[in-house]
Parts: structure tokens; C-alpha cells; sequence
């Protein structure tokens, strides 16, 4: 597509067009005096296949472990800075041992005291295969811990990891030892216990969370008490529903709005909108080492360097996202460390050149497959459009997150578009890693590139782990094993009543909001 053009797709209803639909419906529910309740109604279209932290990696799931969970270790978004969290202090005792004081005087949701047998028991647990921890990269750098004293504990990595304070900042919250062994996954997944400044109350599947302010959540915390008494999380599929809600004042607070609709919704005197761009990139992934796939076009490197010319990353970033997105060719995103955009081919929207490859290739007239995916459709369908333009006849699938993971994991998805946040951890090892290091959703296998990133991510010098993940990002580009597309943009839009601030990682803090 040269140009997106409103002509070319689907147009996407007004919001007063919306608003009437779902009104008939009966989609939309009269308005609720949230603030008179003090009760904060998020909504979003995706719901975590489990609200358990290490058992989705959902980006709503995300944001319900941050605020019913804490970490060891806390890094301010703002400065970055590494500040004392469930540990007072910590110290490497050398490259593959960190040693972590404890704090004092914290106790989990129901009561229990938090101590070194919890941080102990997190970690030893989440390595074992019956744990069935969802993100790998995560946890498996941790070969162990051990318990020094009731409030010391050692972390014992397999090799040298210099991102450890990163994730032990952010995907590695701790579960409470004693409440887990007594009620499983199962049991825990109903009703989950942390230390976080919120805590769970009702988990509702299909419909959302509830929760409610932790009165007892300890003062020294760097994340203070929340100024909001109750959190709803509502599930509500169909984004014109949600968007209705909103105006209607029956939701407070929703994101990934549509950048036409978010235009609209900034004239509404009721709502706010705000734009940020965000660590998640887009892209489409090419199986080509699934058993199942070993008779794929995708096979073939000229066909997936015919899907990097196919793609128009700027129309894609400039005229449907928008809101700050911008062309990414890395299969990481610009600011994490490590993450060498010089190192990455930059494939030029060219669609003359994708018909020459698939030519070359071997499919003159172009060929069928499928395309997977489980968000915005609008963009699933443009990059379809691009792929048909030159020959590539693709038939979209729209899944849940959850169904495709498990879908591309078993060998039967040629191609996928995702999209990928790294859990906001600000190193390359959280995306190339994932997907590039042999571990569940790696479908390349490129030996040498694994071989890259095992140093990369091992090594306790920064010019090697630099030089590992560029030439990790040279042979990744230069095979065209993803076409990465662009960064993500969110537009987020809350009611007036509502204070709220973006941060580039995507997390919404609604520990810092506050009514007005």
C-alpha cells in the first residue's frame, strides 16, 4: 500500500456512531459516579489466561502483577535508578552470586510474614518443569536460591548475567511460600496473595479482576499507598462497546484506542486522551523450523525477504498508529541494551522487488498461507492488503494470545503478526532472547545465532554482550527471519476526573492515580 486510504479498508464507525449502535445493543449501561465510589474501572479487550505473574505473559496480566505484587528490587521509571524493594540492599559477591538483605516487617495479603523462605521458594519453584512458567528467558538464568538467614537470601545464577537486577526489577515477583503449597496453581490462580499495594479480591474469568487497596502495605515501599481505594478490571471484547462505556462514564479508564477515534474522543468535555510512544514492537514471525512447516514458501530466504519489501512500515506507523510509532527493523526495540539498529538491513517498501524475489523464489504467481493473529485487526488486515499486492494470498485467523502461543508453538503458524513489550525490561536479552535463543517460541533455530546470544547474554563485559547481540541482530536481519514493522503507540483515554501518567514501558501506574 503507498497510502493507506479510508476507500482501502473497512471504514471505522464514528464514535457517535458507536455510541448509538451499542446504546441499541444494549452494550452500554448507565453512567457510574466511579469517583463518588472511589472505585477506578479499567477496561481492556485481552483478559490473562491466568492472573498468576509467571503463568501468562499477557500485558494485562502484566499490569495486575505490578499492582498485587511486588519484586525485590524496584527501578524508578522515571530515572531508571535501582531502588530498595522487598531487598533493603544487595551486592554481586561475585559474577554469578547475588546476596540480598531482606526487608523486615512485610507481611503478604493474608497475613502471613514475608521472609527468606518466600524469595527462596519463588525461584526454586519456578525452575522446575512442573511450575510451567510461561516466559523462560525470566527465571532460567537462575539456577538456584539459598536461604543465608530468615531475612538474607542468595541468588545463584548458572552463568554470568549482568541483566539479573533488570529482571529481578520486573518479571520475577514473589509468591508467598507457605499460602502456594497449601493451594497449587490451581487454588492460587482463584486467589492469588502478594505484598503489592493492591490485593486481589475476586477473579472473575471471562469478565475481569477486582481489587482493593492493601491498608497494611508497608510505608517503606518506593511504590506508595495508593491514593484510589478499588481497581475493576473489566474484560470488554468488542473495542466500539468499550469505547461507548467509556463516554458514558460507566468505565473510567481504556487504552489502545485507534488513533481516528482518539482524535474524536480529545473533543469529548468529559474524557482525556493521551499518546505515548512504548517499548512494544509489531511484526510479522516466519516458521521455518517447525516439522510442519518444512515444505513452507517461508522456507525459502527470498520469500521472506520478499515479505520484508512487501510490508509499508512508514503507512503502518504514520497513518494507523501514529501517536509517536515509527519504522522499526530491529528485532528488538531501539533503546533496550544491546540493541544495534545499525546492524539490522533496513528493507525498503518495494513491491516491484518482493514480486522479483518471489520470482526468483520460485512463485511467480505468488502462493496461499495463512496469517495468525490475536490484536487490532485493522493492522492485521492492511498488512494483508500489502501481502496481496504482491502475490501473497493470505487468510487471517484471529485468535486469542493464549490459543495462538500454544497454535505457533506446536509447528501450525507459516506466519504470525505479534507484537512484543519484553515485559518492559530495558535490555535486548528480554525480545531476542525469547525468540532467538532456542526456547519455546524460538521457530528459526539458527544455531549461530543462539550461539551469539548465549555470550551475549552471559558475558560481564558490556563490549562483548554488544558485539554478540549486533552480530545476533546482522544474522537475523540478514536471514529475514521476522519483518519487524514498528513501535507501538498507545492512546490512552480516561475520564477528566481522573489523573493519570503514560510511561514508555507500557505500564499503566494506577498506583499514582488519583482523583481529582
Amino acid at each position: 500500500m503507498k497510502k493507506l486510504k479510508a476507500s482501502k479498508f473497512a471504514p471505522r464507525r464514528t464514535l457517535l456512531s458507536v455510541l448509538l449502535a451499542c446504546s441499541v445493543m444494549g452494550a452500554v449501561v448507565p453512567a457510574m459516579a466511579n469517583k463518588a465510589d472511589d472505585t477506578l474501572i479499567y477496561a481492556a479487550g485481552l483478559e490473562p489466561e491466568n492472573v498468576s505473574p509467571y503463568h501468562n505473559n499477557a500485558r494485562e496480566g502484566i499490569i495486575l502483577s505490578r499492582l498485587a505484587w511486588d519484586t525485590l528490587i524496584y527501578r524508578d521509571p522515571s530515572t531508571s535508578e535501582y531502588k530498595p524493594m522487598l531487598a533493603t540492599s544487595w551486592k554481586w559477591e561475585d559474577s554469578t552470586n547475588i546476596l540480598l538483605t531482606l526487608r523486615k516487617g512485610v507481611t503478604f495479603q493474608n497475613g502471613d510474614a514475608f521472609s527468606a523462605d518466600d524469595v527462596v521458594f519463588t525461584f526454586n519453584y519456578v525452575n522446575t518443569p512442573e511450575a510451567k512458567v510461561v516466559t523462560r528467558q525470566n527465571v532460567n538464568w537462575i539456577d538456584h536460591a539459598e536461604k543465608v538467614d530468615d531475612y538474607t537470601v542468595r541468588v545463584v545464577l548458572k552463568k554470568p548475567f549482568p541483566a539479573a537486577l533488570e529482571y529481578l526489577s520486573g518479571p520475577t515477583p514473589i509468591y508467598p511460600a507457605k499460602y502456594f503449597n497449601k493451594v497449587g496453581i490451581e487454588g492460587y490462580s482463584k486467589a492469588p496473595i502478594g505484598t503489592g499495594p493492591y490485593k486481589i479480591t475476586k477473579v472473575m474469568s471471562g469478565e475481569g479482576v477486582n481489587l482493593e487497596r492493601n491498608e497494611n502495605y508497608f510505608t517503606d515501599s518506593p511504590v506508595k499507598k495508593p491514593a484510589i481505594g478499588k481497581i475493576k478490571f473489566q474484560v470488554i471484547t468488542d473495542p466500539d462497546a468499550r469505547l461507548a462505556q467509556l463516554m458514558t462514564g460507566a468505565i473510567d479508564w481504556t487504552w489502545r484506542v485507534p488513533s481516528d477515534q482518539a482524535d474524536e474522543l480529545r473533543m469529548m468535555p468529559n474524557l482525556q486522551v493521551i499518546s505515548s510512544e512504548t517499548m512494544r514492537v509489531g511484526y510479522l514471525a516466519m516458521d521455518t523450523a517447525s516439522e510442519q512447516q518444512k515444505d513452507s514458501p517461508f522456507q525459502n530466504k527470498l520469500v521472506r525477504e520478499a515479505v520484508n519489501h512487501a510490508i509499508n512500515r512508514s503507512a503502518l506507523a504514520n497513518e494507523l498508529v501514529r501517536g509517536g510509532s515509527r519504522p522499526i527493523y530491529t528485532p528488538c526495540f531501539p533503546t533496550q541494551f544491546g540493541c544495534d539498529s545499525s546492524a539490522a538491513i533496513e528493507y525498503k517498501y518495494d513491491p516491484a522487488k518482493a514480486k522479483a524475489l518471489l520470482a526468483e523464489a520460485g512463485y511467480p504467481n505468488g502462493f496461499e498461507t495463512d496469517l495468525y493473529a490475536y490484536r487490532e485487526m485493522d493492522l492485521a488486515e492492511a498488512m494483508l492488503g500489502d501481502l496481496r499486492a504482491v502475490g501473497i494470498k493470505a487468510k487471517l485467523h484471529m485468535l486469542t494470545y493464549a490459543a495462538l502461543r500454544k497454535e505457533q508453538r506446536s509447528g501450525n503458524v507459516p506466519l504470525a503478526f505479534q507484537t512484543w513489550g519484553s515485559y518492559s525490561v530495558n535490555d535486548a536479552s528480554a525480545m531476542i532472547s525469547v525468540y532467538f535463543k532456542g526456547g519455546a517460541d524460538d521457530i528459526t533455530s539458527d544455531q549461530k545465532v543462539i550461539r551469539y546470544l548465549e555470550k551475549a547474554d552471559s558475558s560481564v563485559d558490556p563490549v562483548i554482550r554488544k558485539e554478540n547481540y549486533t552480530a545476533a541482530i546482522k544474522a537475523i536481519s540478514e536471514n529475514a527471519y521476522w519483518a519487524p514493522m514498528f513501535s507501538y503507540s498507545s492512546n490512552y483515554a480516561f475520564s477528566k476526573e481522573l489523573n493519570f501518567t503514560a510511561y514508555p514501558d507500557e505500564l499503566p501506574r494506577f498506583v499514582e492515580s488519583s482523583w481529582n
